[in-house]
């Protein structure tokens, strides 16, 4: 993909949500609520502090995140629904299962 964030911005693909309730039940798609989860595509360098300093990003390409129910700006880019958010807007990183076990 030829696109990179500016700055401490982020792109994000969704991770889609399950189509199913635990108990079985099929949502329909009137009553989905958008998924507040995704994959980083692509990271800014980070944002600068005023001196000119590098503040570096705390994610990078590959990290499942979560983020705020109304966080980003929804494009399309390359045909694909995309998100781009700064950094801020991402409420945290979601561990590997399997490593957060072997710890």
């Amino acid at each position: 993909m030829a696109f990179t964030p500016l700055h401490d911005r982020v792109l994000v693909r969704r991770i889609a949500s399950d189509e199913k309730t635990s108990g079985g039940l099929i949502i329909p798609d009137t009553a989905k609520e958008k998924p507040g989860e995704g994959i980083v595509i692509a990271c800014g360098e980070g944002a600068r502090k005023d001196n000119g300093e590098l503040i570096p990003m705390s994610v990078k390409e590959g990290d499942r995140i979560l983020f705020g129910k109304w966080s980003g700006t929804e494009i399309k880019l390359e045909g694909e629904d995309l998100l781009i958010m700064k950094e801020s807007d991402i409420l945290g990183i979601i561990a590997d299962a399997s490593v957060a076990k072997a710890a």
